[in-house]
Parts: structure tokens; sequence; C-alpha cells
């Protein structure tokens, strides 16, 4: 990249780091909640007007009443018998980071796909900022086409880049293009 480069970590620049041990609190006690399958009272974990952002097909909440309503309760009727496992989580300060998976039972419909009774993993990673003992902003990634894949659709309609990793197809690349 020539020229200026963009200003990098605006969000986390002036954390605060004695907050460490209460956003490990926080977001530990968060996750049992959710292993829970805690919904109508998630909110002694979050802010009221917390931000729950997304990725493509998971949408952005604004709010506790809009992240139980369209991710928390059709989250839970499209996947039983659901269990989180963070498999790392970092803190620092009002920060918090986790990748995991979640092991359910696709036992409703799931982004127009019917049950199919299937156990499922399905991979995620959250961002999360503590503040006041709250969580006030979420950003996540879920893998849906991950989940999909294993309930035999494919979002990508057979140009995902697996196809190179397989053999099956050649790579792109930029010298290459015309």
């Amino acid at each position: 990249m020539k020229g200026s480069r963009p200003e990098q970590a605006v969000l986390t620049r002036d954390t605060d780091l004695s907050k460490t041990d209460e956003t490990r609190r926080v977001i530990e006690s968060m996750v049992d909640g959710l292993n829970d399958h805690r919904i109508n009272d998630i909110g002694e974990f979050f802010a009221d007007g917390f931000r729950w952002m997304g990725n493509q097909g998971c949408g952005t909440k604004t709010g506790l009443k809009e992240f139980q309503d369209n991710w928390q309760r059709p989250f839970q009727a499209a996947f039983s018998d659901k269990t989180c496992i963070d498999e790392a989580r970092l803190y620092m300060g009002e920060w918090a980071a986790a990748f995991g998976r979640q092991e359910a039972t696709h036992s409703g419909t799931f982004m127009g796909i019917a049950p199919t009774g299937k156990r499922v993993e399905i991979r995620y990673m959250d961002f999360w900022k503590v503040v006041d003992g709250k969580i006030v902003d979420n950003w996540v990634n879920v893998d849906f086409a991950h989940v999909a894949a294993q309930l035999g659709v494919d979002f990508f309609n057979g140009e995902g880049w697996e196809a190179y990793d397989r053999g099956e197809r050649l790579a792109p690349r930029p010298d290459q293009q015309g």
C-alpha cells in the first residue's frame, strides 16, 4: 500500500486494562447463561440498547428485545440440544473475544432448510465490549455456510474456494487477470 495508511485499532486504543477482570466475569457468566438457554432474563449480561452486529445472514440487532426476538428465539427454534464451546477467549480491559463452536441438533427450519434431526457444528467468532458490567457491543461472525453444507446445501453453488484446496480448480492469480 502506497501513501498514507488508515488509522488502526481506534476502538481499543484507550482501553482501561483495570477492567479486564470485570469483563472476564461478565463474559463467562453470559456464556453460562447461553448454555442454560436463557432468553427472557439474558438482560442480566446485556445493556438494554446494546448492538449485536452479525455477518450476512445473521443481521444486525439493536437493543435487547431485537436480540431476543430476532436472534435468540429463531436460533433456538432451529437448533435444539445446543451447547456453546468457546475454544479460546481473550480479555483486554473492556474488550473480550472468543472463537468456538456450538454443537446442536437441527430441529427446526433454518434458512429455508427443513429440520433434518442432524447434529451440526456451528462455528463462530465474537468480540464484545463491556461497560459498567454489561455488554454494550457484540460483533459476531457465524459460519452459516458451514452449517448449511452439513445439511446438504451449498450456498456457493460449487463456486467455493475449497475446490482450489481439493485441486479441482486452478486458483486465479492477480498477474493473470486480463
